[in-house]
């Protein structure tokens, strides 16, 4: 490459600047910085090196699972009027295990922190040093209230039930967390030694840090499954994340997964189906796209560089991440009734619950058909989470399936074969 005399000297000139930013860094020991145990460090600092990453992950809803009320009140995205929060619970009547007069109503005063922002938010206040849920929930899409463990909120310790997965950096014994979200170090680990390290030392703050992108799929899956999960811990009795799990590790060491065969007729169906919200790790564990090798990034970004090409973060919006790659469509059996090319309607139908039953999708993979409700008629299906369909009697909806939904015979003369015996 030719370059003129004021390119050299312009290159020469960069030059000294990198070589001097790169000699002021200061030196680590890096043995001696090994000998201490790696800290949880706070997103606040990995953004001074990776500020695009931050930008991108700060538009996820990981970034505000859990925001601090007390330094930011437009996080209480309604407004506590306990005269109106009672008449809305008082609407529930005979579903209410507590008495709407009787369940315990925060003031905002109170509220430290919210849990959630789009399909419902919870309120978590202090008692006794202790943080709990409070047992009241804000249903976002409807605007209506909701109780949530009215009888038993006070004996739920929030970190101990779910702090685990809704904070990063959980300390149990000390009751303390290092940062009220879903940050960094709950995917890439704990970051210490790596924000230690100056940028020279290219490699050893590679081998410091949890890179899912770098780790076999089916470890790297597995991180998504610590949080996207229900069960319980297996090395703390009475907690229900994987305490003790870090990015990389195998999940099963720490938790086990919950299962209606195993009695959990709450948050799952007969067919094991997930009832519930943050189950999609069970329902993918039973899917063909886990045994094909299609993971939770084979469809879903965490964050990436720029500007998201969807909101919904999946790569493709719709059924159009479905399409790249079942490019395939045979106009036959099911797909001979449906003219629309809507894949997510039946294959992963709205039967699991969030705020409102149906506001979440099933992650099996799998078009439920009417005999399925037949037979179980707790377990829902495709047709009938279309409004079309929705009181349609099964039988007869079943029937229709089975005669619209046939091979195409063939057509034309049959050739009888005349040749050599």
């Amino acid at each position: 490459m030719n370059m003129t005399g004021v390119a050299k000297a312009s290159f020469l000139v960069a030059l000294a600047f990198l070589f001097a930013a790169c000699s002021a860094e200061q030196e680590i020991n890096f043995k001696e910085l090994a000998s201490k145990p790696k800290a949880f460090v706070g997103s606040s600092t990995c953004k001074k090196c990776h500020l695009e990453h931050y930008d991108s992950w700060q538009m996820t809803l990981h970034s505000r699972m859990t925001q601090d009320a007390q330094k930011n009140r437009s996080a209480i995205v309604t407004n506590f009027d306990p005269k109106k929060i009672r008449e809305g619970l008082a609407k529930l009547g005979g579903k209410l295990a507590v008495p709407a007069d009787k369940i315990f109503i925060p003031t905002v005063e109170q509220v430290k922190y919210t849990i959630g922002s789009q399909w419902k938010q919870r309120y978590i206040i202090e008692k006794g040093g202790t943080l709990y849920i409070a047992p009241i929930q804000y249903n976002v899409e409807d605007g209506k209230w909701a109780p949530y463990h009215a009888a038993d909120w006070d004996k739920r310790p929030w970190l101990r039930k779910c702090g685990g997965c809704h904070a990063t950096g959980v300390d149990l014994e000390k009751q303390t967390f290092v940062e009220p979200s879903v940050g960094c170090e709950a995917c890439h680990g704990k970051g210490s030694w790596h924000a230690a390290l100056p940028k020279t030392a290219v490699f050893q703050k590679r081998e410091t840090i949890v890179n899912p992108s770098k780790l076999t799929p089916g470890v790297a899956v597995q991180i998504c499954g610590s949080c996207h999960n229900r069960g319980h811990s297996v090395t703390v009795k009475g907690v229900d994340w994987p305490v003790g799990y870090e990015p990389g590790m195998a999940l099963t060491t720490y938790f086990v997964s919950t299962s209606y065969s195993g009695g959990d007729v709450k948050h799952l169906y007969a067919n094991e189906f997930s009832k519930g919200h943050h189950q999609q790790y069970i329902d993918w564990m039973q899917s063909k796209h886990k045994k094909e090798g299609v993971r939770c990034t084979s469809c879903h970004y965490v964050h990436q560089i720029g500007i998201s090409p969807t909101r919904s973060q999946t790569m493709a919006a719709g059924s159009n991440q479905c399409l790249a790659c079942h490019k395939v469509i045979n106009n036959n059996l099911a797909h001979s009734i449906h003219s629309f090319g809507n894949c997510v309607g039946c294959h992963m139908p709205r039967i699991a619950k969030s705020a409102e039953s149906g506001d979440i999708h099933s992650h099996v993979f799998m078009a439920l058909l009417p005999r399925d409700t037949l037979n179980n008629p707790k377990v829902p299906n495709s047709c009938q989470t279309c409004h079309k369909h929705q009181k349609q009697d099964l039988k007869e909806l079943q029937a229709t399936y089975d005669a619209l939904a046939r091979l195409p015979k063939p057509t034309g003369q049959t050739i009888k074969f005349v040749g050599p015996r």
